[in-house]
């Protein structure tokens, strides 16, 4: 029944990314409230989706669209005071924009305070400019109109509550643009634009689904490496010095305590999936207790990255041998006596409850470590995914054995390689705790952790573990060897390797392999690469007329000056030479901020799915081409058209894979 739910949740995020989809995550209801007989309140009310924020009305320059609400009309009305804001702000640092961000999440509330004379003539025109974000993706700002008035009060009980409310129109189903609306939305914008551009907006999303869906990948495959990172996790935790002596000790206990093979087998298949509950319920209270809003706060709080950083550097230090991190003993005695007075399946899964804790002291850190990543995600199934393959990882060889028992005479024997493998992780927590250092340093402006000094404390620490690996450097707990095994070579040639790679980077090469982590290009104070590719265009109709007298296909990336994910594709995937030098040789690029605040010298009203819009900027102007004409609002969003509009390829979005771009580009020619 379990599997079952998680499955289900697994389909519905995986749904989240279908091609050519319409995201509306905020729907908007505007009312208008008589309080006294002079006074009265428009209230916006914003209701957003699970998973979405909605930004506040007062952001840094430079960041993204904060919330603004125009008043285009006010008749027989005066506005009291500014506008309210009765919902509570999630204040975070965005390492993206390098800046705190506010925003709402689930609900928000706007309130304007107005008197008059008299309520039955007052009329409120306006709309509401917005922009709304996830974890993947910005939407370019979107407006939602209102129009309230003719309130009717009542003789003699003006100050009781009376209301016109105006509910935000029904939008079209996800995935999905009404065809007449489509027309008529198209014939409203291309008759201003000179003669020949109307061909250029014709619509194509029919065209683009016929080349297949490359884009409802990206929740799977997120899940699916959270379960990975636990299953090498867990992997991990079985070459403790906690674990791997614990194995051939159990197996042999459930064979020879059992009447026949079969028993023994069954006891062992129980135990190993006693295991799997227990860590799986353990990531489910991670979940409840922090609930789904903490979770997705933690990848940009700051205060929440300080307290990682000072766990993983605690959990580094004990896998250094410093400290060992234990539970208290009394609760493992309790639980093995408990099992050796009860039988069946509870006597078992006592048993499991105390193998977690005797190995507490070297699972401890890992599982610290695993949870504080993948709670970082945002993920709200991440703790749990992530507990299920690490357990997974830990249960296999007490079950596999106890099906193949003559296989525990080949197991590697107990020594000091299992501290080594100690020590390795406590040098890999020690870089992964800086991560999260970097975070809070960006948050607070401490500039004490620029990326050169963050790729400075990584070549040492990888530097290091070549040694050690190379016997150059012992702890405490390590025992005297004379010479280095042939993995422990390799080992550190990788390290020694990984360190060397990472040099160019003090003088700003792009380091893909680490760009996750490290802090941004631009806290380097000494850059001497320029890799940036820029658009031929950022107008669409001219752009296309250029292609079309070179001969040339053309690809349009509509972005956004507050899309975050823009941002790490331009620095992550288009700085790769290849993608350089497709952009640059091979198409023309036109790029379209959809959220260009540049007013049209002549705004004009086009309607869309049965509702009345005003295309007002330049950014509503893309926002629109990129709805109708190709049948998606999110970005990044990439596409790529033969010089008379139609296109060569399916849709590309944000994947910080340059491979799979690069792939996508050369497409074109086959």
């Amino acid at each position: 029944m379990q599997g079952r739910y998680i499955l289900i949740a697994v389909v519905a995020f995986i749904s989240q990314f279908g091609y050519g989809q319409i995201f509306e995550p905020v729907k908007w209801t505007h009312e208008l409230k008589i309080t006294g007989p002079a006074t009265g309140e428009i209230v916006h009310k914003a209701t957003i989706e699970k998973n979405w924020h909605l930004y506040g009305m007062n952001i840094p320059e430079n960041g993204p669209r904060p919330t603004q609400i125009v008043y285009e009309k006010l008749v027989n009305a005066q506005k009291t005071g500014s506008i309210i804001a009765k919902s509570k702000l999630i204040d975070v640092y965005d390492n993206s924009f390098q800046m705190n961000l506010s925003w709402y999440a689930n609900e928000a509330v706007f309130v304007q305070k107005i008197s008059f004379q008299d309520a039955t003539q007052v009329k409120v025109e306006g709309y509401v400019e917005y922009m709304a974000c996830d974890d993947e993706r910005c939407l370019p700002p979107a407006q939602d109109e209102f129009s309230l008035g003719n309130a009717k009060a009542v003789a003699g009980k003006a100050a009781a509550p009376a209301a016109l409310q105006q509910e935000a129109p029904t939008p079209v189903a996800t995935g999905e643009l009404a065809i007449g609306a489509t027309d008529s939305a198209f014939n409203a914008t291309v008759a201003t634009p000179a003669t020949g551009v109307a061909d250029y907006w014709t619509p194509v999303i029919d065209e683009l689904r016929s080349f297949g869906d490359q884009m409802g990948d990206s929740g799977n495959i997120s899940l699916w490496l959270i379960f990975l990172a636990g299953l090498v996790g867990g992997f991990l935790a079985l070459f403790t010095p906690c674990v791997w002596p614990i194995i051939p000790m159990t197996v042999s206990f459930f064979l020879k305590r059992s009447e026949n093979k079969h028993k023994g087998r069954r006891d062992a298949v129980l135990y190993g999936l006693s295991i799997v509950v227990i860590y799986v319920v353990l990531g489910l209270l991670i979940t409840v207790i922090f609930g789904a809003s903490a979770l997705n706060s933690m990848a940009t709080n700051a205060v929440f990255n300080l307290i990682f950083f000072a766990l993983l550097v605690v959990f580094a230090i004990s896998f250094f041998g410093a400290f060992e991190i234990t539970l208290p003993s009394s609760w493992s005695s309790k639980l093995d006596a408990k099992a050796e007075t009860t039988a069946g399946f509870l006597s078992i899964l006592f048993m499991a409850f105390t193998l977690v804790l005797v190995s507490f002291s070297c699972t401890g850190p890992i599982i610290g470590t695993l949870l504080v990543e993948v709670s970082s995600t945002g993920s709200l199934l991440a703790p749990a995914i992530g507990m299920l393959g690490f357990a997974t990882a830990l249960a296999i060889p007490f079950t596999f054995f106890a099906f193949f028992p003559s296989l525990l005479k080949s197991m590697p024997k107990s020594g000091g390689w299992l501290n080594t493998v100690k020590v390795v992780l406590a040098f890999l927590e020690l870089a992964l705790a800086l991560k999260f250092l970097s975070v809070a340093d960006l948050a607070y402006g401490w500039r004490i952790l620029d990326r050169e000094v963050f790729i400075s404390l990584w070549i040492v620490i990888f530097a290091l573990l070549g040694f050690y690996l190379l016997g150059k450097i012992r702890f405490s707990h390590d025992s005297e060897s004379k010479h280095t095994s042939v993995l422990g070579t390799f080992m550190a040639i990788i390290s020694l390797a990984f360190a060397v790679y990472m040099v160019p980077g003090l003088w700003g090469a792009p380091l893909k392999a680490i760009s996750a982590f490290a802090p941004p290009l631009t806290t380097q104070d000494f850059n001497l690469y320029d890799d940036e590719v820029h658009a031929k265009f950022d107008d669409y109709d001219l752009g296309m007329k250029y292609a079309a007298e070179k001969g040339m296909p053309v690809v349009v990336d509509f972005s956004g000056y507050g899309c975050v994910n823009c941002r790490k594709m331009e620095a992550s995937v288009w700085t790769h030479p290849r993608v350089k030098e497709l952009l640059e040789e091979d198409f023309v690029l036109i790029t379209l901020f959809v959220d260009d605040k540049t007013p049209l010298q002549q705004p004009y009203e086009v309607e869309e799915n049965g509702k009345t819009r005003k295309i007002r900027t330049v950014g509503d102007k893309w926002s629109y081409l990129q709805r109708v004409k190709f049948g998606a609002n999110a970005q990044p969003f990439y596409v790529m058209l033969d010089n008379t509009g139609m296109p060569l390829n399916s849709s590309f979005s944000f994947d910080e894979n340059a491979d799979n771009f690069i792939s996508w580009l050369e497409r074109k020619n086959r």
